[in-house]
């Protein structure tokens, strides 16, 4: 049980990182492929506090998985307006 609530976290965690080297090349793809890395890091976000709940994080590894994984949609957020305003096509 425990192994397969990390492995959620840990597939979550992945997805994030397989949509930005999937290497979309056009504004429409860039967009809705950072809409789809924000939506992953929420999971990502929500199966932290779930091991959190269910005692399968130690205090210290849920701290540091939460510090590291609550910068990110700040980053996606500034690709999202960035492909936004900058990219032509």
């Amino acid at each position: 049980m425990i192994l397969k609530h990390i492995g959620f976290l840990i597939i979550s965690a992945m997805k994030y990182g397989t949509l930005f080297c999937d290497g979309r090349r056009g504004k429409k793809d860039k967009a809705k492929f950072y809409n789809y890395s924000y939506a992953s890091v929420l999971e990502s976000l929500n199966w932290n506090e779930k091991a959190k709940v269910r005692a399968l994080l130690s205090s210290k590894e849920y701290d540091k998985i939460f510090t590291n994984i609550q910068k990110l949609p700040k980053a996606i957020n500034s690709l999202i307006k960035f492909a936004n305003e900058k990219l032509k096509v």
